[in-house]
């Protein structure tokens, strides 16, 4: 699916599209609920892209905005229709979390991604090997065999569909030294693995750096979080935290993210430049050999 076809992409340019139609009528979202003999928290995600709305809806709701020009209406209700398309997670719903499938739409929409992980290698730069043994030992709960390779099967697609499309995101990712000196999977597989990071650190859409320990006090201490951007002009920036027992993703707060925001630029500054990481990987490597 190239970009810019993607459902999540254009259920993004829907709720832009139905957000505006509903300031220009003057309606709050609770009258329009009410009009609509809806709950609020439905009108809420819908404007928020986190859910799809179906044709009979969307016309009953252009009818209230006073939107009665055909091919205006038969435009949104075409980009309603291919925002409720299937994408490639949708098959995984039975065994990934709601907030993880918002993630991965996310990173597929997203034209910038910026991490920060202080224990692990983030997942868009894991070799299969390295995901494997996070995925079959590293969560709360010790999962089967055939989740394991779900997950993992996941994982390998999200990279795939991420690096290696046409017009691949830009990525600056942060690591803490931790995460380069944990044996993740055993030796051969981390030695592997920082081999991997070091020929992704040559693609010309990646910046990667990694913290020292001996940077001391910083603003990822208490824990990973990526920021999304989109090439969308009135898309916000998305944050998205981790935390163990499953993950959080942040909207209509810009206040918060415009906090990590400024965090990441002072762990950025306090990293490795690209070649200094380069050459740190490098040593780590070596020493595993």
């Amino acid at each position: 699916m190239t970009v810019g076809q993607r459902p999540t992409v254009q259920r993004r340019r829907l709720r832009t599209e139905l957000r505006q139609r509903r300031e220009a009528a003057g309606l709050t979202q609770d009258q329009v609920a009410s009009k609509m003999d809806w709950s609020v928290s439905k009108l809420v995600r819908i404007e928020a892209g986190a859910v799809g709305i179906s044709t009979n809806d969307l016309r009953a709701l252009l009818d209230l905005y006073g939107v009665r020009d055909r091919s205006e209406v038969e435009d949104l209700l075409d980009l309603a229709r291919r925002s409720r398309q299937r994408a490639w997670w949708a098959g995984y719903k039975g065994i990934l979390s709601p907030s993880y499938l918002e993630f991965i739409g996310l990173e597929a929409d997203a034209s910038t991604i910026r991490y920060f992980h202080p224990t692990i290698v983030p997942a868009l730069l894991q070799t299969e090997a390295y995901a494997r043994a996070i995925i079959s030992g590293g969560g709360t709960r010790m999962l089967e065999p055939a989740e394991v390779d779900a997950h993992v099967e996941v994982r390998m697609t999200r990279i795939r569909e991420a690096l290696d499309r046409p017009t691949p995101p830009e990525l600056v990712v942060v690591l803490d030294e931790a995460a380069i000196r944990r044996h993740i999977g055993g030796k051969a597989v981390m030695r592997q693995q920082l081999q991997h990071l070091i020929a992704l650190a040559a693609r010309p859409h990646l910046r990667l750096g990694v913290l020292p320990f001996a940077a001391g006090v910083h603003p990822g201490l208490y824990g990973s979080f990526a920021l999304f951007g989109f090439t969308e002009p009135d898309a916000d920036v998305v944050l998205y935290l981790e935390h163990a027992p499953g993950a959080m993703i942040l909207r209509d707060r810009p206040g918060e993210v415009a906090e990590y925001e400024s965090a990441f630029e002072r762990i950025v500054d306090s990293a490795l430049n690209p070649e200094q990481t380069v050459a740190l990987l490098t040593e780590v490597a070596d020493s595993l050999a």
